[in-house]
C-alpha cells in the first residue's frame, strides 16, 4: 500500500446521507477477485444514466470538483459488508474519506486498504461543504502523525480519532502481514529467549 502522512489536496463534496456499499459500487460489478479495475465503476448508477451516458448533474462528472479527497453525508458506507467499496474509492483515486459518521464494517475494510476515513463534527462537516460549495478549488490538509485535517486558508481544523495500530500501518504503506513481517527480527528474538528445554 502507499503510505500516508500528510494528504494536500482539493475535495469533491457528495453532501448525501447514509451511501450504502451498493451505492458505492453495485453488487453486479462484484466478480472480479483483484482490486484493480473497481473505480470504473465506482457510483456506477449515479454517474451514468440507462443509456450509458455520464449523468452530468453527478459531482464525479463535474470538472470543477477534482482531488483526492471524497467529502460524504452522514453515516458512510452503511450496508453490506463488502470489501470492494473501499477497493472501488481507492482505485478510483480517492486516498481519504471525511464524513461525520462512518457504518462500522466499512471503516475496517478502508483501513485495511489504504484508505483514511476521516470522522469529523456535524458542524466541522458543514463548513467543509460550505467552503467547497463557495469555492472548488478549496484545499484541504490531512495530517495522519498529528491527526489533524484542516481547511487551508481559513484557520479552521479538529483532530480525528484513529485507532494506533492502522495509523501505523498507513504511515508505513503496511498492511497486517507487511506489519508482522517487520517485527520478524524482534519475534524471532522473542522465541529464541523463550524456548523450553
Amino acid at each position: 500500500m502507499d503510505k500516508f502522512t500528510t494528504l494536500h489536496t482539493t475535495a469533491v463534496p457528495l453532501p448525501i446521507e447514509d451511501i450504502d456499499t451498493d451505492q458505492i459500487i453495485p453488487a453486479r460489478f462484484l466478480k472480479a477477485t483483484t482490486r484493480e479495475g473497481f473505480g470504473d465503476n465506482l457510483f456506477r448508477d449515479w454517474r451514468y444514466t440507462q443509456g450509458e451516458e455520464p449523468e452530468a448533474s453527478f459531482v464525479l462528472n463535474n470538472p470543477r470538483y477534482q482531488g483526492k479527497i471524497l467529502v460524504a453525508g452522514r453515516n458512510f458506507g452503511c450496508g453490506s459488508s463488502r470489501e470492494h467499496a473501499a477497493w472501488a474509492i481507492y482505485d478510483y483515486g480517492f486516498r481519504a474519506v471525511v464524513s461525520s459518521f462512518f457504518a462500522d464494517i466499512f471503516r475496517g475494510n478502508a483501513l485495511n486498504n489504504g484508505l483514511l476515513p476521516v470522522q469529523v463534527s456535524p458542524a466541522f462537516l458543514d463548513q467543509i461543504f460550505q467552503h467547497i460549495e463557495k469555492d472548488p478549488s478549496t484545499s484541504l490538509m490531512i495530517n495522519l502523525p498529528e491527526q489533524v485535517i484542516q481547511i487551508e486558508g481559513s484557520g479552521l481544523q479538529e483532530n480525528f480519532d484513529i485507532d494506533p495500530y492502522k495509523k501505523t500501518c498507513l504511515i508505513n504503506g503496511y498492511d497486517d502481514i507487511d506489519f508482522l513481517l517487520n517485527k520478524r527480527q524482534v519475534i524471532e528474538t522473542f522465541e529464541k529467549n523463550h524456548q523450553v528445554h
